[in-house]
């Protein structure tokens, strides 16, 4: 996309379509960094927009399947995930919300906008269960 360099007040500056900073989740008052390649959100808006994806995927999940097909998934995961030696400790947590059988705690950890829930969907365990058609679509629509 080619931007035009227009005159503000005593300055130059360029303008980014409003699709392009909904994209980057910046808004009036955002930060964006310019670099040799070009301007993008600063670090801590592509943070947010990463979790961003993540509850994309997350929100997906929990629209085509329901909370018992959820945590079978995860605790799965979980399984051949341990016994690869591949754990981390946001691991422990999923089980524990997964075995607990509490729908709220489940769509908290999956969909919270708090940094608990940011934390825990670092390392989703409940990958695998939509068709890549769908995650390919989520990655491009991000």
């Amino acid at each position: 996309m080619r931007l035009t360099v227009r005159r503000v007040g005593n300055s130059l500056g360029v303008i980014i379509p409003r699709p392009t900073l909904q994209r980057w989740n910046v808004g009036e008052g955002g930060e964006l960094e310019l670099t040799e390649g070009g301007i993008r959100p600063a670090v801590g808006d592509a943070h947010r927009n990463l979790d961003d994806l993540k509850r994309s995927f997350a929100l997906e999940v929990v629209r085509r399947f329901d909370a018992s097909q959820i945590r079978a998934q995860i605790l799965a995961n979980l399984h051949r995930w341990r016994s690869k030696g591949t754990w981390v400790s946001a691991y422990d947590d999923w089980k524990r919300i997964a075995k607990s059988r509490e729908d709220g705690a489940l769509f908290a950890a999956m969909l919270g906008r708090d940094d608990e829930a940011n934390r825990l969907r670092q390392s989703m365990p409940f990958v695998g269960l939509l068709p890549r058609d769908v995650v390919r679509r989520l990655n491009e629509e991000a």
